[in-house]
């Protein structure tokens, strides 16, 4: 006989709930962000560089955590601290735009996947100049 479980397999990965909720944090990020409406001398005149790739929401939706990147790559490690310093900014924004029972706490952290996607590039480029470097013999 079949058991069922109420708690969801960890490897499913995030609900629908969860990657709704994400991008529409995401969203009012981005806007904050523009409208820069900022006490931190940093974030007003370096907003516009930050790019929030994703926004990742836990499953019971108080926390969040933000991919957040420069455009350049310049001032990383400065703008992650200027943002988390200005976190309850956009949470007040989250929670005047998005309808929700709990407004999630917000962490801003570095986005690698671009750095990732990069890397690959180059192990990709390098395979096929051996390839062809192969085939000229």
């Amino acid at each position: 006989m079949k058991r069922f479980s109420s708690q969801k397999n960890d490897m499913a990965g995030p609900s629908q709930r969860q990657l709704r909720v994400g991008e529409q944090l995401r969203h009012v990020i981005s806007d904050t962000l523009t409208r820069g409406h900022f006490h931190d001398e940093f974030l007003l005149n370096h907003a516009g560089l930050v790019l929030v790739s994703e926004v990742r929401v836990s499953p019971d939706m108080k926390h969040a955590t933000a991919y957040a990147t420069m455009v350049g790559g310049e001032n990383l490690a400065q703008s992650l601290t200027s943002l988390n310093a200005n976190a309850d900014i956009f949470q007040k924004d989250i929670a005047r735009q998005v309808r929700m029972k709990f407004t999630p706490k917000l962490r801003f952290v570095e986005d690698t996947v671009f750095d990732n996607a990069a890397k690959m590039d180059r192990l990709i480029s390098s395979l096929n100049i051996k390839h062809d470097e192969s085939e000229g013999q």
